[in-house]
């Protein structure tokens, strides 16, 4: 496995040395819906965040949901499955990575895990109980997406991608199928925090996977005062240390959300190349 770690790593010891007697936010859930029913399944999938590029639509590339999709494609092409991060599809650096991804010809499909009505948010901390459960609701958008995909004309899948954020990320590390030729996971450490009752991690040695998240990460680095583990790295290295085709790429200074850093987008863009070629 490589890892590149930014020689700042040096500033986390004063970050937590300052907060180390800060107490946790208090949390806050609001919703009760955790299991897709048969109509947000369609939903899910209906409304996903689609972008088709030029090369697949013949034409412009589109962005938008995928039910108003084109309904013919030009040729197949290679999709990047994404799972949003807690804050859902409204984040605009979703839309934005997207258009990036499609300017190397790439798809990408961002199921919508909102489409649950009455599905439950939270404010971070709350009770591992209420992770688990949108985990789980996370997990199953995974099998959705690839149902969707084996129906669609411009899916090529012999190569698909199952990327994620933050929460989504947790969904992406815990899927142990092989229908992936590779693993993107943004924004988490893969290890036991306030976040998880336990990472467990699940993707196969063998499998190209590339972790990319801020060295200082105000969720699941040691800059956290309530991150709940004390021997914790930040970053997903220990999970993968066995893994011959795994990369971890550490960003000093970034923010959370880091799709559209230059430092992130480079690492991705010749791993997803390599992948696809």
């Amino acid at each position: 496995m490589k890892t590149w770690l930014a020689p700042s790593l040096s500033a986390l010891l004063a970050i937590s040395a300052a907060w180390a007697h800060a107490q946790a936010p208090q949390g806050a859930v609001a919703g009760s819906a955790t299991v897709h029913t048969e109509a947000s399944a369609q939903g899910v999938i209906a409304g996903a965040q689609l972008l088709l590029p030029a090369n697949a639509t013949g034409a412009s590339p589109y962005l938008g949901p995928l039910k108003d999709a084109p309904a013919t494609a030009r040729a197949k092409v290679p999709v990047v499955v994404f799972l949003h991060g807690s804050s859902g599809l409204g984040l605009k650096a979703i839309a934005q990575w997207q258009q990036w991804l499609g300017s190397l010809g790439i798809a990408s499909l961002a199921p919508d895990s909102f489409a649950l009505a009455e599905r439950m948010t939270y404010q971070s901390p709350v009770g591992k109980d209420v992770y688990e459960k949108i985990h789980a609701l996370r997990s199953s958008e995974i099998m959705l997406a690839l149902e969707a995909l084996r129906r669609l004309p411009w899916a090529d899948t012999r190569r698909l991608v199952l990327a994620g954020t933050s929460e989504g990320a947790v969904a992406v590390a815990r899927h142990g199928g092989n229908e992936f030729i590779g693993r993107i996971i943004f924004s988490w450490s893969c290890e036991d925090n306030y976040f998880v009752e336990r990472a467990q991690t699940a993707i196969r040695p063998a499998q190209p996977l590339l972790n990319v998240i801020s060295a200082a990460d105000p969720f699941f680095s040691p800059a956290n005062a309530w991150l709940g583990n004390p021997a914790a790295r930040g970053h997903c290295a220990q999970a993968f240390e066995d893994h011959p085709d795994a990369s971890v790429v550490l960003l000093p200074g970034a923010p959370h959300t880091v799709l559209n850093l230059r430092a992130a987008r480079q690492p991705v863009q010749a791993f997803l190349l390599d992948l696809f070629r």
